[in-house]
């Protein structure tokens, strides 16, 4: 009989970094859940100058740092390549996050060993679940340029968002996954930030799954995944009773860096001028005043304050005022793996 595959929780651990780094905001597509803020996050493209000069105030010689590439559609900007080049000479591991377009050539100007993963996003296991929420002809762009990574020999990975457009959908994703030749497979939850925040899919309706759905659905696919071969990741989302909540800010260094200089430590927060960083004069300065990080070692029975203050809808109550379930940091992940 074979074992069914259990997930693991991932603890952060000290020291760990991870650069989330949005080199432009511009993008092709106008993904209905898209969480860039331009009001927020800026418009402008960085020169590639800039974009290494940052990439110098987070590198460490001593120890590699995680490095994601995003936008917007990081394949937009014209010196992609070159940025990926600068940053594994500084000890990066390089991950770009693309939905799919891979502009400027880029499979032809990079090496499958100069990029650590070449990420894509895809929201449906068809295009009539996909393309209502990502754009006309999205899955048969990405699906096509996926096969083409693969046979060139990049290590992919697929991101999927799960929502109430597309969790009933969730299950038909490993097939399609193992098909493609994805070993990879980041299952994200919906964030109530940018377009989510401002607009419902209908009226009345709402863009996150109940609780008992997301742990329902998402294990078992998960689970379906790694019986395939498939490494899978997901949110941890909800704490059981016996575990203590941890904040991503206060225990690793996680940095969400913006064209226009803000640096968040947490994701939650990107809609805000709450940033507790900001990058002037080619200097990480750190901001004084009532910023993100000062709320990072607060305690309270929901567990992660930014949600209690800026995503409440995440949370439920039983009549006496305790939370039903307890949110875990955003950043907590968990991940089963592959059996084959």
């Amino acid at each position: 009989m074979t074992a069914l595959p259990t997930a693991r929780t991932v603890g952060f651990q000290p020291g760990e970094r991870n650069i989330f780094f949005h080199i432009l905001t511009a993008c092709n597509l106008a993904c209905r859940h898209c969480y860039i803020n331009p009001a927020q996050h800026g418009t402008a493209t960085l020169p590639l100058a800039t974009v290494c000069q940052w990439l110098k105030l987070f590198a460490r010689p001593e120890r590699q740092t995680n490095l994601i590439l995003l936008g917007g559609e990081p394949t937009l900007h014209p010196d992609l390549a070159a940025i990926i080049k600068a940053a594994k000479s500084m000890r990066y591991a390089v991950t770009v996050d693309t939905n799919g377009y891979l502009f400027h050539d880029l499979l032809d100007r990079v090496r499958p060993q100069e990029l650590d993963y070449l990420s894509f996003s895809l929201d449906g296991p068809e295009a009539a679940v996909n393309d209502p929420i990502r754009g006309e002809g999205v899955f048969a762009v990405c699906t096509e340029n996926i096969r083409r990574a693969v046979a060139r020999g990049f290590n992919t990975s697929l991101i999927y968002t799960v929502s109430s457009l597309n969790i009933d959908q969730l299950h038909r994703m490993p097939a399609l996954l193992a098909e493609l030749g994805i070993r990879r497979f980041f299952i994200q939850v919906i964030g109530l930030r940018g377009n989510p925040a401002a607009n419902r899919p209908t009226a009345g309706d709402t863009w996150q799954v109940a609780p008992e759905q997301w742990l329902a659905v998402v294990p078992e696919v998960a689970a379906a995944a790694a019986h395939l071969g498939i490494h899978v990741i997901y949110p941890k989302v909800y704490l059981e009773p016996e575990e203590t909540f941890q904040c991503a800010g206060v225990v690793a260094d996680n940095f969400f860096v913006f064209p226009n200089g803000r640096v968040y430590r947490c994701p939650l927060c990107e809609d805000y001028p709450i940033h507790s960083h900001l990058i002037e004069d080619g200097r990480l300065t750190y901001r004084e005043g009532l910023t993100e990080d000062r709320f990072f070692p607060l305690h309270i029975p929901e567990g992660c304050v930014m949600n209690k203050l800026l995503q409440p809808d995440n949370i439920q109550y039983h009549p006496d005022g305790t939370p039903i379930h307890r949110i875990s940091c955003c950043l907590l992940k968990q991940e089963v793996d592959p059996l084959s």
